[in-house]
């Protein structure tokens, strides 16, 4: 009995442990890739109304149609796993088991693709919040996790991207600006019951949080810093289009067909010292597509893509790496680039599904230090999306609502 109560007291400890410990994205193994989350744009980081939904793509390179599981986690506002239960959140059974897949066909590397869309007729949200989807295979094993955003439109966010005052980064830094008019929506504390993270171009590393409001006018929220909700503006990102297989392009210098195809791109340049030029791009994100075929989710073929960036003593001894949403910025092997002593070129080759991409170098020093714009330059005229969230708790919530979302983009920055 003695060993029974020790063996259950054990158990509750590391369950309550495991409840407070910070939600972050796993990223898959080498077999899996081209994970497509969104919601109903084709924004690979899902912010959606509740009812509307939310799809998950993502494709098994060893083709075996294993099983995998999805599992749904409610999430605090610094992303610890809320105080409540499943069935406060969800309504229905989560832990089911993806039924649409299916194998590729008519290419040269062969994969199995799966299809999730949430809600579906076994489960839906119940409330807003932070929320993290997870993926398991049939040994009940994380592959992979990603986060996403539940809100009720409740109040408004207006909000404008201002060029900094800090005259030491009045050349690379922008400044969001925002209010938030509560309209009738009442609250009693605004500077406890209300937080807010800022997110620019869909990247949680660099998110800003615990913005308190600076004052109130009647029902609005004013947050009217300077140096609190700045950013680094960094630099438009690099991009090539695979779409089609057997067409050079301005990024693409030649393709070769071998056991898949291949596409060298052009040489890389480093961008910092120069000039800023605008090109268009979508910050960071990518779009799976085929001219070869009609449905790109099952006929769009894997292509080894061919990176250089010439070595300069700008690089030094930090490792360098190729950084996008396509494998969500991971920091891997797979993405890190090898120096070429024949040619003197930093270089890497990635395996990528047919589509459009945006790309960028970011270099880590050896105690870790990422620096994202060591290669490519920090601007202030740099196009950047940012997105508001809101939350709110009231004194004896559960949990943390998003009852409101904004977003502003620093195409139309101003002094």
């Amino acid at each position: 009995m003695r060993l029974f109560l020790k063996q259950t007291l054990l158990g509750f400890l590391c369950l309550q442990s495991l409840s407070g410990q910070v939600q972050v994205e796993k990223n898959p193994p080498q077999n899996i890739k081209s994970i497509v989350f969104r919601g109903p744009t084709d924004d690979q980081f899902p912010v959606v109304q509740i009812g509307e939904s939310i799809y998950l793509e993502f494709d098994d390179l060893m083709a075996n149609e294993q099983d995998y599981y999805y599992k749904i986690i409610h999430c605090d506002y610094d992303w610890t796993p809320s105080s409540l239960l499943k069935s406060q959140y969800l309504d229905g059974i989560d832990n089911q088991r993806i039924i649409n897949y299916e194998n590729s066909y008519t290419t040269l590397e062969t994969y199995s693709n799966y299809q999730l869309s949430i809600p579906n007729e076994n489960v839906r949200f119940k409330v807003t919040g932070n929320y993290l989807l997870e993926i398991y295979n049939s040994s009940y094993e994380l592959q992979f996790s990603r986060r996403f955003i539940v809100y009720k439109d409740v109040v408004k966010v207006a909000a404008q991207v201002k060029r900094s005052r800090d005259f030491n980064f009045l050349n690379e830094k922008q400044v969001v600006q925002f209010r938030i008019n509560a309209g009738n929506f009442r609250l009693v504390n605004p500077k406890q019951e209300v937080k807010v993270a800022l997110i620019q171009n869909n990247y949680w590393d660099t998110a800003i949080y615990n913005i308190k409001p600076q004052f109130t006018l009647g029902s609005e929220l004013v947050y009217k810093y300077d140096q609190e909700t700045a950013f680094f503006g960094g630099n438009e990102y690099l991009l090539f289009d695979t779409s089609d297989l057997r067409a050079p392009s301005s990024q693409i210098a030649r393709i070769e067909i071998g056991d898949l195809y291949n596409h060298y791109l052009f040489s890389d340049d480093y961008r910092a010292n120069e000039p800023y030029t605008y090109f268009p791009d979508i910050n960071g994100d990518f779009v799976i597509r085929t001219l070869q075929g009609e449905n790109a989710s099952r006929e769009a073929e894997y292509t080894k893509v061919h990176f250089s960036l010439p070595y300069t003593e700008t690089l030094a001894l930090d490792n360098v790496y190729i950084f996008g949403k396509f494998n969500n910025y991971a920091l891997t092997q797979e993405n890190k680039m090898t120096y070429n002593e024949d040619n003197g070129m930093m270089e890497a080759t990635l395996e990528m599904k047919q589509g459009f991409y945006n790309y960028k170098y970011v270099t880590q020093n050896d105690a870790g230090a990422l620096n994202l714009n060591a290669v490519g330059g920090n601007f202030h005229f740099t196009e950047n999306n940012y997105l508001i969230l809101v939350y709110y708790r009231n004194f004896g919530d559960l949990y943390d609502s998003i009852i409101g979302v904004g977003s502003t983009n620093s195409r139309t920055i101003s002094n």
